[in-house]
This record gives structure tokens, C-alpha cells and sequence, in this order.
């Protein structure tokens, strides 16, 4: 931010600014000078640039969907042929899992986990100002890891854990929904929110004290779905665990990304008043 005056003198400022005078011209090169500076968005995004990729992301989540839903059912024949020593050993111990009320419970946190960054864009002094550009990235993330999920379920044929049990309806067992195990989801759509929504708001909040808390929600809520999605048969471990990571680096990359480079924060050009002309250099500390 940039004040100038015929009078450095004049100029009043806390003890935590850095000021630089050039041809009488003042800058205040820490955002903290002031209790009711508003800070700079620690993001730049292109409305053009980032719309594009996220329409073909979509492109590319529709794609995903239709493989999907050509999938095929399991015959009688391919069904009796299953055996649990078709399953790699680390993801044995939920072969024939069947829990309803476990899937049922999966939804609690993984809808709220898309109730969770709208809510901070509000409540978020920060978040708040920056809505539209805070939302078009969080758009964007799920776009992301909704085409990661979506290509992986329509093109790899993996039959879920239930499929393997005796407790589960035939019918539920040979459906072409129950052979896309890999990978999670739900995990990896919840990761996604959950961690974005932190590191946003890391970004955002730097100083903040609720940072370590807001971290541990984000971590906790895909592993509560995950551990849900496993219990109730829908799901190997292996298969939570890597939606789990791919969930939640999206979640963290796709913001920092468009975190402003070093190179984007120093501005320099020519300032003129009344009483004064010289040159202004601002530097954005955030």
C-alpha cells in the first residue's frame, strides 16, 4: 500500500512497519501498519484461464461418468468364480464385509465435508472478500479429483469387498456398482474439500491460532468416511488409502498453485500529487 505526502514527517505508523521513502514519496511495506488494512489475496487466479480448465475438467468428468455407467453387471458364472485368494493379502481383512447402516453413516461427514469450505467463505473476513476467486478454486479441486475418481472407476474393473460376502443380496453383489472398488471416492472427494478448506485458510489466516485445529478436522473427516466406506464393504483399504492421498493432495495443491510467486509481489511505478512526484515500490508480504 502505498501513502504520500509533501511531509515524510506526517506519516504516522506502528512499530512493526517497514518504510520506504523515494522523491518524497512514502510507502508502507508491511500490511500490519494497520488494524483496518484489508490484506491482499494470497491467490492469482484467471477467470479465462482457470474457467477453461475447469470446463474440461468437467468435459472430462462427463466422460468418466459414461464409462461408468457402461459397465457391465457380473454374470452368475463370473460371480461363482469369486474367491477371496483373488485379493492382494494387505486388503484380506474385509473381504465380505456387509454393513448398511456403515454406508448409511459414510454420507454424515462426507455431505458435510461440502458444507465446510462454503461455510468459512462466509464466516471468513478473508475468504469472504475473495468469495468468487476462493470458490472458482474449490470448483476447480473437485473438478480434479472428480475426474481422477470417475476415469479410474469406468475404466478399472475392481469388485468391492461386499461382493465377496454371503450376507449381501445377489442382486447387490453381481451389479455393476459393486465392481468399481478402486479407488474410494468418497474418501478421496471428502480429502479434497476438507484439506483445501485448511489450506486455505492457512493461507489466508497465517497468524491464526485455530490453524492446528482446522488441520485436524480436515485429516479426521476423510478418514472417519474411509473408515466407514471399509467397514461397510464398499471399499479395501488399499483402495481408501489412495483415495485418501490423491483426495488430499488436490486439496493442497490445486490452491497452492495459485499462490502469488515472489517475482508477482513487487510493484514499482510512478507516483504524483499536489506536492510531490517520484517513484512508488509497494511489496505485498503475505
Amino acid at each position: 500500500m502505498c501513502l504520500g505526502k509533501s511531509k515524510a514527517q506526517d506519516v504516522q505508523y506502528s512499530k512493526d512497519s517497514s518504510v520506504m521513502a523515494v522523491n518524497n514519496t512514502v510507502t508502507i511495506a508491511n500490511s500490519n501498519y494497520a488494524a483496518d488494512v484489508k490484506r491482499p489475496s494470497p491467490y492469482k487466479t484467471s477467470w479465462r484461464k482457470d474457467g477453461w480448465i475447469t470446463l474440461g475438467l468437467i468435459g472430462v468428468n462427463a466422460g468418466g461418468l459414461y464409462l461408468i455407467q457402461n459397465k457391465k453387471d457380473l454374470t452368475p458364472a463370473q460371480l461363482a468364480m469369486k474367491s477371496r485368494d483373488d485379493v492382494p493379502s494387505f486388503d484380506r481383512g474385509n473381504v465380505g464385509y456387509f454393513d448398511e447402516k456403515a454406508n448409511d453413516a459414510s454420507y454424515i461427514p462426507f455431505y458435510a465435508s461440502f458444507a465446510w469450505p462454503v461455510a468459512m467463505m462466509l464466516i471468513d473476513g478473508d475468504q469472504t472478500r475473495n468469495f468468487g476467486q476462493v470458490l472458482g478454486m474449490y470448483v476447480e479441486t473437485m473438478a480434479v479429483a472428480g475426474a481422477m475418481y470417475t476415469m479410474a472407476a469406468g475404466t478399472v474393473n475392481r469388485s468391492r469387498p461386499l461382493v465377496y460376502s454371503n450376507d449381501a443380496p445377489v442382486g447387490t453383489r453381481m451389479s455393476k456398482n459393486s465392481q468399481r472398488s478402486f479407488f474410494a471416492g468418497h474418501t478421496a472427494a471428502t480429502a479434497a474439500s476438507t484439506f483445501f478448506t485448511a489450506k486455505v485458510f492457512s493461507d489466508m489466516n497465517p497468524d491464526s491460532k485455530l490453524k492446528p485445529v482446522v488441520w485436524v478436522v480436515a485429516a479426521a473427516v476423510p478418514a472417519l468416511v474411509g473408515y466407514y466406506r471399509y467397514k461397510a464393504g464398499q471399499h479395501f483399504l488399499s483402495d481408501n488409502i489412495l483415495g485418501y492421498g490423491l483426495g488430499a493432495a488436490t486439496g493442497i495443491l490445486i490452491p497452492h498453485w495459485h499462490k502469488v510467486k515472489k517475482s508477482d509481489r513487487l510493484s514499482i511505478y510512478p507516483g504524483f500529487g499536489p506536492n510531490y512526484q517520484g517513484l512508488a515500490m509497494v511489496y505485498k508480504i503475505r
